[in-house]
């Protein structure tokens, strides 16, 4: 499966993933008032980019992560936290505990999950009024412009399943897609905000990027070497060594009915 793609380069995913902006940190705690009374559930940790800053607010913390390798780092990451436990898990099959949680957060992954049963378990592992929190992340225009255009044509070569000509949108015009949560019926008052942040990379660090990315791992050697090849070359010729690239993170807040 696509998702499990991640285990493969956990040590490299903690090293070259971008983490949260605080600003976004900061909302989600104000929201769900954390501290040490409250009860939090993270699903699809990874290596715990999101749970240590949360964990920094002494709340509860259970992360149930689906890679051994992920939950591994995960933990050396957390060992300073006492009150956070990584369990390895699919979160689909995981048994819920008997006490529901305050919060529920996921970063980056809802996507990865079943969705006949996403919104459900989400639900099922709240009590009322408590809320779930899902955040996504986005490449949009934004930084180095023409490489991202140029770099297209990278793609284009190597990888048959690119769309031509695709390119970057803008953040004001990036959709949030909340139907899904409103029509469940399990959830209420949908509240999205949102953050960029530029982030500036070698060529190297460029790279170690791409290979954290799922449908990069997918290809075949011979074009991921290709893309790479390509990729770096664009960079250190055309764009004096380095590229910054422009996310947009989304903090979508829903409460438990």
């Amino acid at each position: 499966m696509m998702r499990e793609t991640f285990d493969e380069v956990a040590e490299l995913y903690d090293r070259v993933r971008p983490r949260y902006p605080r600003a976004l940190v900061e909302e989600l705690a104000r929201v769900a008032d954390l501290g040490p009374h409250r009860r939090v559930l993270e699903v699809a940790p990874g290596t715990g980019q999101l749970t240590a800053p949360l964990a920094a607010f002494g709340c509860r913390i259970t992360a149930v992560e689906l890679g051994p390798a992920l939950a591994d780092v995960a933990r050396r990451r957390l060992r300073e936290f006492p009150h956070v436990s990584v369990e390895t898990a699919d979160f689909e099959r995981w048994p819920l505990p008997r006490e529901p949680f305050d919060l529920v957060v996921c970063a980056t992954a809802f996507h990865w999950l079943d969705p006949a049963v996403r919104v459900v378990r989400t639900a099922d592992a709240l009590r009322p009024g408590g809320r779930f929190a899902r955040v996504t992340t986005e490449h949009v225009a934004g930084g180095s412009i023409d490489f991202f255009a140029r770099a297209q044509r990278c793609y284009e070569r190597w990888d048959p399943a690119t769309p031509p000509g695709l390119r970057l949108e803008d953040a004001s015009v990036v959709a949030t897609d909340t139907g899904e949560l409103e029509r469940s019926g399990r959830f209420e008052h949908v509240v999205v905000t949102r953050y960029t942040q530029d982030i500036t990379y070698s060529a190297d660090q460029y790279i170690d990027v791409l290979l954290t990315y799922s449908g990069h791992r997918a290809l075949g050697e011979t074009a991921r070497r290709g893309l790479l090849s390509c990729v770096r070359e664009l960079i250190e010729t055309r764009h004096g060594g380095s590229v910054t690239k422009r996310y947009l993170h989304e903090l979508i807040i829903a409460t438990r009915v």
